[in-house]
Order: structure tokens, then sequence, then C-alpha cells
């Protein structure tokens, strides 16, 4: 299973939820799209055993020690990454969204910044913003949990 998450914004809290998680749905990969904001929150991300795939946001100022803590896996994005078969499109915002979704490249699109739940398919593409983890700004902490097999996505509510 894969968790995607995104704008968790030093949420602690939130945060600390996270190995509880992945144990509750055997994640084995986590896509962060971006907006941790400091190097502290990475033990809570990153584990040796899951694969981590990240992108920066706009909120993320150092982004010096996000990228050596993360061992290089926090990029500047868009990205593309290969998983399970399947070729995923990772960005903040969703400045290429639109070409990306239409491309009808991917199969799967994920990604951040708005703060708002997003959830759809176009042709084969699933596109997918989990809203936001850290839950400041709509008091709503959301993740996504995906089986990449059967393209099915659930939005979840911490």
């Amino acid at each position: 299973m894969w968790l995607v998450l995104s704008d968790s914004h030093d949420n602690m809290d939130k945060l600390k939820k996270i190995p509880d998680i992945i144990q509750r749905y055997n994640v084995d990969t986590i896509f962060h799209c971006g907006d941790f904001v400091a190097p502290f929150t990475l033990p809570y991300l990153i584990y040796d055993d899951i694969d981590f795939y990240g992108v920066f946001g706009n909120n993320d100022g150092e982004k010096l020690l996000l990228y050596e803590r993360s061992n290089k896996k926090i990029k500047n994005g868009p990205i593309t990454v290969e998983k399970d078969g399947k070729k995923i499109f990772l960005m903040h915002e969703p400045y290429s969204l639109e070409a990306a979704e239409n491309s009808g490249i991917y199969d799967y699109v994920f990604f951040g910044h708005t703060h708002e739940i997003g959830n759809r398919k176009t042709g084969k593409t699933v596109v997918l913003n989990p809203g936001e983890f850290s839950g400041w700004l709509t008091g709503k902490a959301t993740y996504g949990i995906i089986d990449p097999n059967e393209a099915k996505v659930e939005i979840k509510e911490l």
C-alpha cells in the first residue's frame, strides 16, 4: 500500500501518528507532496524499510538540510517516479497538473499546496491531492491510501 500526504507543515502531533498508519495499512511506500517545513520532521516520514519519494513545497525553507537529511530523497518537483510498474508524476504546486493529467503518460498524479482534497480519474490517470496532513487550515488532517494494483484510492482522516 502507498501513503500519499502533503502539507504536513511541522505538525508533530500528526506526524507522530505515521507509524500507526504504516502498520494499519501495511504501507511500503510514502509519497510526500511538499511543505514539510523543517528537517526535524523527517524521522517520522523516512524509514529504512519503506520507499520514500518527496518534493519540496513553497514553505520549505531549509531545503539543503531537508535534502541531506532525507538521503537526497526530497527533490525539486515535479518529478516522475516508476514504482510497482506504475508511472507517477509528483509535484507540490499544481502548475503542471492539466498537462500531466491529460497526457495519458501517467498512472498517478499526486500534488498538494491547495490544502483541498481532490480525487478523480482522467482516462487511466488517477489524480490525487490528499489535502493537508497538518490540519492547520481546514481543521481536518487527511491523507491518501492507495492500493496500486487495484488503482483504489481512499482518503482517510486522522
